[in-house]
């Protein structure tokens, strides 16, 4: 059985948190010879989650459309992130 809207984002939120080095020193995200700016992709993944985990509490219901966007946005963070060697690639 598929989750509901609300289940899937709290699914998706928890894997990209468990996912992505938020924790990580600043010093080891900024390295010399970054493709792109790790730092802001985290930056901008950090806020669209946490925007969207206070709506969750709040009583909102995602739309499909809403979680699509959000994957799609963590994928390409994520390719951002994979370039800079901070995220292990997915087998």
């Amino acid at each position: 059985m598929k989750p509901d809207r609300h289940t899937a984002m709290t699914q998706l939120i928890k894997q990209v948190r468990n996912d992505f080095p938020f924790a990580a020193p600043e010093a080891q995200i900024c390295v010399s010879g970054c493709q792109g700016c790790p730092k802001k992709l985290l930056e901008l993944a950090d806020t669209e989650l946490t925007d969207w985990e206070y709506r969750l509490k709040e009583g909102e219901t995602p739309l499909f459309g809403d979680i699509s966007r959000l994957a799609k946005m963590c994928k390409n963070i994520r390719r951002g992130l994979l370039r800079n060697k901070l995220v292990a690639k997915l087998p």
